[in-house]
């Protein structure tokens, strides 16, 4: 396979930036598009990161609204630079509700990010939930994107494992102030978090800090000092000495006890000066370390794809054997499709076994030469793997769990099926795009919690949203106590508290109730992935309401492509799929197809070019994000499903 070589050339010059915005002289206001800007015209010699700091925002900012800054600065060059109010960093939660702290030797703060729980922070920091609460007076477990939490810094020290401490980055941090904090290189902070970029190095974003001994509290580099011998001038004052080497007046005095009984000419006075300021190259490392941050184009590419799949084969409780056996032949198919396009792979099949059995596979070349490690079940199967994969820079792809937490901190790591938070999140979030203009009412269903996350995320997203709605209880009396709640003419969306069939029957015979009483009134459902497992009956029911539920899979059997697998499938194996949800043989199939692909065309480090792979499948979304800027990545693919009319099916892909 040619190899294929990329170069990505462009000097961005980046700083982080934030808080309100400040600025000297007075700038032209304008605006464009609703938008306010400074309209400032580039000084000579001057680049982006001066730009940044002279407004106090980001680089990124910047070249949102300047593309042709990114190639570089010319002298007198016009600049559109966003207006940051007061109002708008009072909205900013990042910035508003706690301030960053200058020493992270005891605490640092975490941003949480959509669809996190306060015990998968917990785990991300290798902490726990009750450390965290006693760091944050008031704080509960029902946390909101945005919030910003204090973290425990642990200092403990292990020889024989990794160490890592944890920094938030501060308004006019760089990568390289950033690592001689800390006595590292640029490239030691970009080592430990793979995910770095200009777009990731934020204020109040979080990154790792390798520590490679036991070491005593750090001092952030811009207050480092260095102490100087200055031997004191005729006429010079303590004031004017403090204002050439921009040192605080007591501070001189501080260093120097004799100045009790006065300055003098040719006194010899130290000088704590900032490391900073000696430094006569800063500049042109701090260019040097932020280029690091732009991701090289550059694709490993391979002649050969070497793939391991490794699962418990042979465990047939439940059926689980007969489940991965079709996972494994639908996988194969994917083999034979990206062959036939030129791809030369060669797969290796393992039963996992016991735990001694799958430490014995794991320590053969052959599984050491991998590119791509598939499989594992239980979280000591994946601790395992996830182990390997980091041992020897393996890609690891984990197709069934959603609850193990390894990819918190290994960013080799794929994990296919979102964690239920982030899944909740991401399917609130279309509910109140899709239905944000709605009458909301939810039915509720006593004695079944079996949705209660979801619906905490949901009612949690309207409030903040500022979207009505309306709650009412499920009784023999349904039809008469939601009839006054529902509107007239309006888009009415009702959401069952419960997938539960049995309480779907009844919200759906309540309904038609309320319709033969009130024809003018219409109403949607909106409900949860199961729903598409029920009989034909309930699904009627379901296309006379346009219902719509949210789900990471469905198969359209109509759809010609699907079609056309299931018969690929019959013919290669004399056999029909298993009727299960999800679709075992098109799951293997997918995930296969998927990631081989992504190697083919991308490389081996085709984690840079994840998003960009076509996402028309069969039956899984997939839309693979980031946890940190240290961890793996998760699907958080999600199809809103419509049963229309006449028995129609929209299939909506949301994963954009």
């Amino acid at each position: 396979m040619k190899k294929i070589v990329l170069l990505f050339a462009m000097a961005i010059l980046f700083t982080a930036a934030g808080g309100a915005q400040t600025q000297g002289p007075a700038y032209e206001k304008i605006v464009a598009n609703g938008q306010t800007f400074y309209r400032y015209n580039v000084k000579k010699g001057e680049g982006l990161m001066a730009v940044s700091r002279t407004f106090n925002v980001s680089v990124n900012d910047i070249l949102k609204y300047n593309p042709s800054a990114a190639s570089g600065l010319k002298d007198g060059q016009e600049l559109l630079i966003p207006v940051i109010d007061d109002a708008t960093v009072s909205r900013q939660p990042v910035q508003a509700a706690q301030p960053l702290p200058s020493d992270q030797n005891q605490t640092f703060r975490h941003s949480v990010a959509r669809g996190e729980t306060l015990f998968g922070i917990a785990q991300m920091y290798g902490t726990t939930v009750s450390e965290i609460l006693q760091y944050n007076y008031g704080l509960t477990e029902n946390i909101t994107e945005g919030e910003t939490i204090a973290i425990p810094q642990h200092k403990s020290y292990s020889p024989s494992g990794e160490n890592y401490r944890y920094h938030t980055i501060q308004p006019k941090e760089t990568l390289y102030s950033v690592s001689r904090t800390y006595s590292l290189k640029p490239e030691d902070l970009i080592a430990a978090n793979t995910g770095l970029s200009v777009e990731t190095f934020q204020i109040g974003k979080t990154i790792r800090i390798p520590v490679t001994r036991q070491q005593a509290d750090f001092v952030p580099f811009e207050q480092q000092t260095q102490n100087i011998r200055y031997k004191v001038k005729r006429g010079e004052t303590l004031y004017s000495i403090s204002q050439a080497y921009d040192v605080p007046v007591e501070l001189i005095e501080k260093a120097n006890p004799t100045l009790a009984s006065g300055l003098k000419t040719n006194m010899e006075l130290i000088i704590p000066v900032k490391i900073s300021r000696l430094d006569d190259d800063i500049h042109v490392k701090e260019i040097e370390a932020n280029r690091l941050l732009i991701r090289s184009n550059e694709m490993q590419h391979t002649d050969v794809i070497r793939v391991g799949l490794l699962l418990p084969f042979l465990d047939s409780s439940d059926g689980q054997h007969l489940r991965l056996q079709e996972y494994y032949e639908g996988f194969l198919l994917a083999v034979n499709k990206m062959k036939k396009e030129g791809a030369n792979i060669e797969v290796y099949v393992f039963e996992t076994g016991s735990r001694a059995k799958l430490e014995s596979l794991l320590g053969t070349m052959e599984m050491e030469s991998l590119h791509l490690l598939i499989g594992g079940m239980t979280d000591e199967q994946i601790s395992l793997m996830s182990n390997f994969s980091k041992k020897h820079n393996i890609k690891y792809i984990i197709p069934f769990s959603s609850k193990n937490s390894e990819v918190q901190n290994n960013h080799h790591i794929f994990q296919v099926n979102s964690p239920q938070s982030y899944f909740y999140s991401k399917a609130s979030g279309v509910f109140t795009e899709t239905f944000g203009n709605a009458n909301v009412v939810f039915v509720n269903v006593p004695g079944r919690t079996d949705k209660a996350e979801f619906l905490s995320t949901l009612k949690g997203d309207l409030k903040r949203k500022s979207i009505r709605y309306r709650e009412v209880s499920l009784t023999p009396e349904l039809s008469t106590a939601i009839a006054p709640l529902l509107q007239s003419g309006g888009n009415n969306v009702i959401v069952p508290s419960s997938g539960d069939s049995g309480a779907l029957r009844e919200v759906i015979d309540a309904l038609s109730k309320v319709h033969q009483a009130h024809p003018g009134i219409t109403t949607r459902l909106f409900g949860y992935p199961e729903w598409q497992t029920y009989n034909l009956e309930i699904k009627r029911s379901l296309h006379q309401f346009g219902t719509y539920f949210y789900t990471s899979f469905y198969v359209d059997e109509q759809d010609e492509n699907t079609r056309h697998f299931i018969e690929n499938f019959r013919h290669w194996y004399g056999r029909d799929l298993i009727n299960t949800y999800p679709k075992y043989g098109i799951f293997g199939y997918e995930t296969g197809l998927y990631f081989l692909n992504a190697i083919y065309r991308y490389g081996i480090n085709f984690e840079h070019y994840i998003n960009r792979l076509p996402s028309n499948s069969l039956q899984f979304s997939f839309k693979f994000d980031r946890v940190n800027n240290w961890g793996g990545f998760i699907n958080t693919g999600l199809y809103l499903i419509h049963y229309g009319a006449e028995n129609s099916v929209q299939k909506i892909n949301k994963s954009l």
